[in-house]
């Protein structure tokens, strides 16, 4: 499919639990005039604690650099795993990638929506680091617990991927209350600059929806729901989800 713009977020590049080989599928399927990298695409946090970096990564960062060479305008947006870069912002690395902290995109409708990983709204990353980066050894228990739990799904007969860590985040009142706070702050914060719409990541949560008169499009990520949002030329956003999109990709998605 092509697409006017596409906008991925949290594939956590250099960790085991990032869905490298779908999304270079995914990539591979799908083209765009616009390709946006809205952060937490290196996994940074996890490579100092150990490297783990399969071709099926490398393939990613190739297949991603070949989009930029045939033409593809290629933003990438920091986040906090991929903070190591913020130094360095703003990048322009030749005519076609751009790496930066956030960015002001319009769309096909003239409507503008700021685009930011998210983390910079996002209390406990900015003011407790330590606490954050215990969350996300946290997550990564869960992650655990989800390859285990759908291993046995699997040898029962149950072979549509179950997500416990999503589970958790759309069922513990905390989790909850949460995302939501997460979703009001951005969209204010959008109306307050004069924003039509805000365009994230960060909490691997893809949604598309009107808050106080603001869109808010999350990306959600390539950990477990393997989702991108997408601009068609028809000037409508959309959420792909491609693990129900392409079943016939049998990889198991814990890969």
């Amino acid at each position: 499919m092509k697409y006017k713009s596409i906008f991925i977020s949290d594939i956590h590049l250099g960790t085991r639990f990032s869905k490298a080989k779908i999304l270079h599928n995914f990539l591979k399927h799908n083209n765009c005039e616009e390709l946006f990298l809205v952060g937490d695409i290196v996994d940074g946090w996890a490579i100092k604690r150990k490297l783990i970096w399969p071709q099926s990564h490398s393939d990613v960062i190739q297949r991603i650099l070949k989009k930029a060479k045939k033409g593809t305008k290629v933003t990438f947006i920091t986040g906090n795993h991929d903070e190591f870069l913020r130094p360095f912002v703003p990048l322009i690395l030749g005519n076609s990638l751009n790496i930066s902290n956030d960015f002001e995109y319009t769309a096909l409708n003239g409507k503008k929506y700021y685009i930011t990983h998210g983390d910079f709204f996002d209390s406990i990353t900015m003011t407790k680091k330590w606490l954050a980066i215990l969350g996300d050894y946290g997550y990564d228990l869960l992650l655990h617990l989800n390859a285990i739990l759908n291993f046995i799904r699997k040898k029962v007969g149950i072979k549509k991927y179950w997500s416990l860590s999503k589970y958790v985040k759309d069922s513990v009142k905390s989790s909850v209350s949460f995302i939501n706070d997460f979703e009001s702050v951005l969209s204010t914060h959008a109306k307050n600059k004069g924003y039509d719409g805000i365009i994230c990541g960060h909490i691997h949560k893809a949604e598309i929806r009107d808050i106080d008169e603001i869109q808010y499009l999350n990306c959600g990520d390539w950990v477990e729901s393997c989702t991108a949002i997408v601009e068609t030329f028809e000037g409508e956003f959309k959420i792909i989800n491609w693990l129900e999109k392409d079943d016939k990709n049998d990889e198991n998605p814990n890969k």
